[in-house]
Parts: structure tokens; C-alpha cells; sequence
């Protein structure tokens, strides 16, 4: 394999050196800046979380030659999904035209060119990405400390919206990037007993506050939804596909949900989040599923390094359709395989990525994918626990499922559209695996837990 990426990256530069003697120069103005425009300065800019800024050609001369090495390698822009699996439509991924183009720019001396050829420069409106109709922050900071662990905060927000309103994108923004490693923004509607004794701009967690913070009645139909995520690597959400929105009714609060990382450094921390609202009715509802084909019952035994844990869930609505999907596991996460078993029987393979617990990606289905009652969604997730990944906290110990990085999750976030006025409790149900005990000492739930048929399909329905 090794041999086979030196072929290529040398085949990818000869390539660029045999153009660049038989045109003119690439320069930076003419043809690199609109690569970069497109694929790169969304993250590489002041404040965002790329470690420098690619807006202009004093900005990106001095990484020229790390620039190549990332693009001839692939690791930029970040792109984990298997491409022959699926179709996305956020994929970030280089044409070889444009890599051929960013070598043949370095390997020729990085010139500048005319500044006549410059496209206009992008603009990032007040540091989002989108124009926000709405922005709502946490009420009071929260004192991160500068050393020690720290449980998932919650706080709750009295926004007690005067109207319904139809979101059609959010964006999240922790205050201080450094100490959150991700977080959520709840819509907790009226009548919800979450977190009811809750003080507004207090910061309370499961574990020490269980009194206070309650259910969040995900499958009781308490109505609570995702408003905005925020991790490295998933930028601002979108919620239009089909014409559909995200719905908050009238008088419903927010409840900022932060995980927190100490830095060495006390730090105060004010999240916010940034909404667009919808221009005209919408015809579909979107709606964030938490707990997909989750496996809370996962065992990582001590030193595998390629635990295998699965997860089922059985889609119990009419009408649902697949548009996004969002692995979550923490240092110990390697892959992870999503697969549907429709009520005929076949099994088609949505996605097949890979993981970065620093980089979490975010899968926009280019078509929505329709799910039929009685589909199950099933994970397959693969954990290195041995003394050859450098994350792993203590690999002579077995490890479970459990909130803190230390711990594990097997998790996907599934964002669905469904009928307007439909339900959101019992959207799906566990099956499988996963209604399976935990078992100490015993590894998985493994695929052989699995009823899988044998017909299946890497390419849409």
C-alpha cells in the first residue's frame, strides 16, 4: 500500500510538472485562491478551528509546502467516508484537477500572479456562516477549570419564544474553542418536565444534579430536539432538503448542553447559537434522532485492537426519510458502518467512514432516503483499546459505555423528515443487539448477534 501512495504521489507531481512547462505558471491569484475559496477557508480563517488562515496569498505562501503534502495525501480537506458508498451532498473532497494544480503552484516556486485575476474575497458575516436571524447565548458564563474532569454541563436558557417558529439553519459557537470539545443546543418545549427546577443560567450535570435535571423524555414524546450542534469539523446545520424545517413551538426554552475540556487555564465560556427562520411554510418537519442504532450496552474487552460492537434500531413511523447521519464514539473509536435491512429483506450499506474523535463529521444524504416501518438501521463500529493507540487511557482494562472520553460510546445521530404535524416519541425502537444485557467480561454485542439477510447493495435504492 505504501508503494502503491509513493506511485501515486509521484505520478500526481510528474503530472503537474509535465502541465506546468507546457502553459503558463499556476498562480496563486488565477487559479489556487478559488480552490482555496471553495474548500478550505471556511475552517482556515481568524477565530475558526483550522490553525491558520488561508485567505490570502501572505497567509498561505508559508504552508505552501504543507499544503501539497496534505492534498497528495488526502488528509485536506478532511473527508473519512468510504466514496465508493453512498452519495453526500457535503462531501469535501479535491478533484485531481485541483490537486494537480496546488502542486504544480509549489513546485513552481508558489508565484503570487496579477492581482487583476483575484476572485472577490468571501465574506463571513460577524464570524458565522450563515445571516443569522436569531442569535441566543447562555445567560451566565460557565467557570471552566483549569485542570480536573468535568461532567456535561447543562444550562438552561428562558428564551420563551413569543411565536412557533421554523428554523431552517443553525449554528453553534462556543465562547472559548479551546476548552469545549462539542456541544448541543436543546429545544425544550412547553410542558416538559426537563430539568423544570432547573435556575436559568446555572450550569447543573447528571451526575452530582439527578434531581434537578431529570428525563429528557426523548421516548416519552416530550418533544425535545436538537436545535444546533457545534464539534470540530461539523460547521453550521441546515434543515431545508424537500423544503422542510426544524419546528419550535411557541413559549419553548433552550438548554445549552457543553462538554467541557480543562486547558491549564481557568476560563469563563458563553456559548451561542445562530438561527435562520423560514421565508415560507414548510412541507416536511426535520428532526434529530439522538439515539440511533446506539449500543449502550457495549464491552471493549482489555488490548483488542479491533473490538467489534453493534446496534439496531426498527424505524416505527410512516412517511420517515434518512437525510443525515453523524457517528459518535470517543478516543477508542476506529470505523463505523451503517447499514439498512428493509421489510423485503434487502440490506443496502448507507455509510462506511472512518473516525477521528478530533474531526466529527456530519453525512448529508444528496437525496433523502425513504425508510419504510420496519426497516432496522444497524451499526458496525470497530474500538482499539491496546497499547498501540496512544488515546487509550489504560488498555489492560475493559472498558463501557459512559460520558467521559475515558469511557465509550457507539452512537449515531440520525436526522430524519417526517410528516408535519407526525409525532417524534417512538420514531424508532430498539431491536437487535441492542436490547441485549451488558454482560462484563463479554465482548460486543458482536454481528454475531445479528439476523442479516443475504442480499445486500453498496449503491442507492
Amino acid at each position: 500500500m505504501r508503494s502503491l501512495r509513493f506511485c501515486l504521489s509521484s505520478f500526481l507531481v510528474g503530472t503537474a510538472a509535465m502541465a506546468a512547462t507546457n502553459s503558463s505558471p499556476v498562480t496563486f491569484n488565477k487559479e489556487v485562491l478559488p480552490i482555496l475559496q471553495k474548500n478550505c477557508q471556511g475552517c482556515h480563517r481568524p477565530g475558526e478551528v483550522a490553525p491558520m488562515s488561508l485567505l490570502t496569498y501572505k497567509d498561505a505562501r508559508p504552508w505552501a509546502k504543507s499544503i501539497k503534502t496534505a492534498v497528495v495525501s488526502r488528509k485536506m480537506p478532511p473527508w473519512f467516508a468510504d466514496t465508493r458508498v453512498g452519495h453526500f451532498a457535503n462531501q469535501m473532497t479535491l478533484s485531481e484537477a485541483d490537486i494537480n494544480t496546488l502542486v504544480s503552484w509549489v513546485d513552481n516556486g508558489t508565484p503570487e500572479g496579477n492581482p487583476k485575476d483575484m476572485p472577490a474575497a468571501l465574506t463571513f458575516p460577524d464570524g458565522w456562516s450563515i445571516k443569522p436571524d436569531l442569535v441566543v447565548e447562555m445567560s451566565k458564563p460557565f467557570i471552566v477549570p483549569a485542570k480536573g474532569t468535568i461532567n456535561y454541563k447543562f444550562q438552561v436558557v428562558k428564551t420563551n419564544f413569543p411565536e412557533d417558529m421554523w428554523v431552517t439553519a443553525a449554528e453553534m459557537r462556543p465562547g472559548d474553542a479551546k476548552v469545549v470539545h462539542h456541544g448541543k443546543v436543546w429545544v425544550r418545549p412547553p410542558g416538559s418536565h426537563w430539568m423544570e427546577n432547573a435556575i436559568p443560567g446555572e450550569s447543573y450535570d447528571n451526575q452530582n444534579n439527578r434531581d434537578i435535571m431529570g428525563s429528557k423524555q426523548m421516548e416519552e414524546g416530550g418533544g425535545t430536539d436538537i436545535l444546533g450542534k457545534y464539534n470540530p469539523g461539523l460547521g453550521m446545520q441546515e434543515f431545508i432538503v424537500e423544503g422542510a424545517a426544524k419546528f419550535v413551538r411557541k413559549g419553548s426554552d433552550l438548554v445549552f448542553e457543553n462538554h467541557y475540556t480543562a486547558d491549564g487555564v481557568e476560563t469563563a465560556n458563553i456559548s451561542k447559537l445562530a438561527l435562520t427562520l423560514a421565508k415560507a411554510p414548510p412541507t416536511r418537519r426535520e428532526y434529530y434522532y439522538t439515539s440511533g442504532p446506539s449500543a449502550n450496552n457495549l464491552v471493549i474487552p482489555a488490548g483488542d485492537s479491533n473490538a467489534e460492537v453493534v446496534g439496531e434500531v426498527t424505524v416505527d413511523k410512516d412517511h420517515v426519510k434518512l437525510v443525515y447521519m453523524q457517528p459518535h464514539m470517543h478516543l477508542l473509536g476506529k470505523d463505523m458502518e451503517i447499514r439498512a435491512v428493509y421489510p423485503t429483506g434487502e440490506m443496502q450499506t448507507l455509510l462506511r467512514a472512518k473516525w477521528d474523535f478530533n474531526w466529527q463529521q456530519g453525512y448529508e444524504l444528496k437525496e433523502p432516503l425513504p425508510l419504510p416501518r420496519g426497516t432496522r438501521l444497524i451499526s458496525i463500529v470497530h474500538f482499539d483499546n491496546s497499547a498501540n493507540n496512544p488515546y487509550a487511557t489504560d488498555p489492560t482494562k475493559e472498558v463501557v459505555w459512559g460520558d467521559q472520553t475515558w469511557e465509550e460510546m457507539s452512537n449515531l445521530f440520525v436526522g430524519v423528515t417526517i410528516d408535519l404535524h407526525e409525532r417524534t416519541d417512538k420514531m424508532f425502537v430498539r431491536s437487535g443487539p441492542s436490547k441485549l444485557k451488558r454482560v462484563p467480561g463479554v465482548a460486543g454485542p458482536t454481528m454475531a448477534t445479528l439476523d442479516l439477510p443475504s442480499k445486500s447493495s453498496e449503491t442507492p435504492k
